[in-house]
C-alpha cells in the first residue's frame, strides 16, 4: 500500500482473529485506523494499544447503532467488514433467533455499513467484506443457514459495486477458507476433516487474509470490483 497516503481505514469487528490482523496490516502501513469490538473488552485494549489504532465498542446486530458508528467515522477511505457470527448444526433443532441474529450480523450490517460508509466516502474508495468459501460450497451437514448468509454477501457486493462504480469505489468479498482464528482454530476438532477437502491442507492464516485485502485496497485493485476473492487452499476447487 506504499502508494497511497495515509487513509482512514474503519474495520468492523477488529478485536480478534482476521479482524486483528487487518488492524495491524492497515495500522502498520500508516494509515488512520478505527475498529469496533463488541464483547472482547480486553483484547480490543491490547490491540488499540500495540497499534495505536482507535476502539470503538458497537454491536453489529444493532442497526441503529451501526449505521452512527460508521456515520460519525466519516467520510472513511477503506471499509473492511469482518464482524461476523457462526450458527451450525441441525436445521431441525438449530435455534431460530440463533439464525436471525446470524442474518443480522453477516448480512444486514455489511449492507447496512456499506451503504453508509459509501454516502460520504471519497472517490476511489474500498469497501471489503469478509466472507466465506462456504458461499460456494458447504460440504457436510449443518451449515445451510451459515452458508445462506455468505452467499448472500456475494450478491450484496455485485450489486453494490454496480451503485457505487461510478465514483470509482470497489466493492469486494474476500472468501477465506477454514481460517486459524479463535473460532475454528487450526488444532481444533474439525481440521482433519477440512483439510480433507484442501488441496493445501493447512488452515490459512489470519495475516494472509490481510495481505490480500491490503492489495485490494491498494491503487492495484482499481478495477477489482463485484468480485469474490477466494482464498481457502483449494477447500472450493
Amino acid at each position: 500500500m506504499s502508494n497511497i497516503a495515509s487513509r482512514k481505514v474503519v474495520v468492523l469487528g477488529g478485536s480478534r482473529g482476521i479482524g486483528a490482523a487487518l488492524v495491524r496490516r492497515f495500522a502498520g502501513a500508516g494509515d488512520s485506523v478505527v475498529f469496533s469490538y463488541a464483547g472482547s473488552v480486553d483484547a480490543a485494549a491490547a490491540l488499540a494499544e500495540e497499534t495505536s489504532a482507535r476502539a470503538v465498542r458497537v454491536d453489529s446486530a444493532d442497526r441503529d447503532a451501526l449505521i452512527a458508528a460508521v456515520a460519525a467515522e466519516g467520510p472513511i477511505d477503506v471499509l473492511l467488514v469482518n464482524a461476523g457470527t457462526l450458527a451450525m448444526g441441525d436445521p431441525l433443532t438449530l435455534d431460530p433467533d440463533a439464525i436471525d441474529a446470524m442474518i443480522d450480523v453477516n448480512v444486514r450490517a455489511p449492507y447496512h455499513a456499506a451503504v453508509e460508509a459509501a454516502r460520504t466516502m471519497p472517490d476511489n474508495g474500498r469497501i471489503l467484506i469478509i466472507g466465506s468459501t462456504n458461499g460456494d460450497r458447504i460440504p457436510f451437514e449443518g451449515g445451510a443457514a451459515y452458508a445462506m448468509t455468505k452467499a448472500a454477501t456475494q450478491g450484496m457486493v455485485r450489486g453494490l459495486a454496480r451503485d457505487f462504480g461510478a465514483r470509482g469505489i470497489t466493492v469486494n468479498a474476500i472468501q477465506p477458507g477454514p481460517t486459524d482464528t479463535d473460532m475454528n482454530p487450526a488444532t481444533g476438532p474439525m481440521a482433519d476433516t477440512m483439510h480433507g477437502f484442501m488441496a493445501i491442507k493447512r488452515h490459512v492464516h489470519a495475516g494472509e487474509i490481510a495481505d490480500y485485502a491490503a492489495f485490494l485496497a491498494s491503487t492495484s485493485g482499481a478495477m477489482i470490483t463485484g468480485s469474490l476473492q477466494t482464498i481457502d487452499g483449494g477447500f472450493s476447487a
